[in-house]
């Protein structure tokens, strides 16, 4: 009994903290005060990925890129803007990658350090951190003028999902950019 408790309890904080995780994203996110975005009712794609030589296949996936403009399209039309039949008001641009970063090199910790003889003694530990960074970004133009309306981007790593994975995390990028959405 106690043991079945304790499971539950143990699987539903669990859940609390998957679901916490996934809803919230940072985002990052400017807006050109010059240029208003209320003007685009309409929208057309600014471009499409290009694999060059040497790219990592997780930057230019084609099946990322087609899950990404679905969930852009999606949040667009819940803002009330539409692809264009004809001449569209405003041309929508994208990224979606990871790079290493490496940050550091530099003392970050003081601690306890053995290596100061028999005794020890306190020091600083010059170690870089190292670390993936997925971003996923939107940028809004005027098609007109090609001035930026809005850009922004989340910290959100995709590399190495596929498929169901892959396209919830993508949603959920996109959902929280457009969180912040200038409209």
């Amino acid at each position: 009994m106690i043991n079945q408790i304790f499971r539950t309890c143990i699987v539903a904080f669990a859940t609390l903290c998957a679901s916490t995780a996934c809803t919230y994203l940072r985002v990052t996110s400017d807006v050109n005060p010059g240029i208003g975005a209320s003007h685009c009712h309409t929208y057309a794609w600014a471009g499409a990925f290009h694999a060059n030589p040497g790219v990592a296949q997780n930057v230019a996936n084609p099946l990322n890129e087609t899950r990404l403009r679905g969930a852009i399209a999606v949040n667009l039309q819940a803002k009330g803007v539409q692809p264009a039949t004809a001449e569209a008001d405003c041309l929508v641009g994208y990224g979606i990658g990871v790079q290493t970063v490496v940050e550091g090199g530099y003392p970050y910790a003081w601690g306890w350090a053995g290596r100061r003889g028999f005794y020890g003694g306190w020091d600083w530990d010059y170690y870089p951190y190292v670390y993936r960074q997925g971003v996923v970004a939107v940028d809004l133009y005027d098609a007109r003028s090609r001035q930026p309306l809005w850009h922004a981007s989340v910290d959100q790593n995709v590399a190495g999902l596929t498929g169901e994975a892959a396209d919830n995390r993508i949603k959920a990028a996109v959902a929280a950019i457009f969180t912040k959405y200038p409209g």
